[in-house]
């Protein structure tokens, strides 16, 4: 063999060697970047899942909130029932208002919202208002409540209407 024949022959095995290295490089950059682009996706459709359930949520809050606040503009209703009940002429027009009323407490139900009555508890100011103070008689404690002079309402922890209350000094 002369130089020449050696020379080309080296050459070859060269080039082959250096040809086989290419691919493995790009396979090895294709994979890297095909990773990339999984975690990428993986990221975004995370972040998608988050998106929809967060907005879902508050869609169905908005949606509660909305009720509430019709049904908070039935409660003044409520307290001209309950008052036309105490002061009522006969006996059909008390048995009217409490049918009348008991429909309404039927839709608070439903709405699940309960009546907020303190009566002889001690005063709470997340849920009461205190709208007078009087003295104390015997057997009543300071800061409870002695009578409830507006119901209040609450539905799922949240207080709709303050209950207006009468606290003892």
């Amino acid at each position: 063999m002369n130089e020449q024949e050696i020379s080309e022959a080296v050459t070859e095995e060269v080039t082959e060697s250096v040809e086989a290295i290419q691919p493995e490089e790009e396979l090895a950059k294709a994979e890297a970047l095909a990773e990339d682009f999984k975690r990428k996706w993986y990221a975004v459709t995370a972040e998608y899942e988050n998106y929809r359930r967060r907005t879902a949520n508050q869609a169905a809050q908005r949606y509660q909130e909305g009720r509430a606040d019709v049904v908070s503009k039935l409660f003044p209703i409520a307290d001209n029932l309950d008052r036309a009940l105490a002061a009522y002429a006969d006996e059909a027009t008390r048995k009217g208002i409490e049918l009348v009323t008991k429909a309404f407490e039927k839709i608070l139900e439903e709405e699940k919202i309960t009546v907020i009555d303190p009566t002889g508890e001690p005063f709470d100011a997340e849920k009461c208002e205190a709208i007078m103070a009087v003295d104390a008689t015997e057997g009543e404690e300071s800061g409870t409540v002695k009578q409830v002079y507006q119901k209040g309402y609450e539905q799922s922890g949240k207080v709709l209407r303050y209950a207006q209350v009468i606290v003892v000094k």
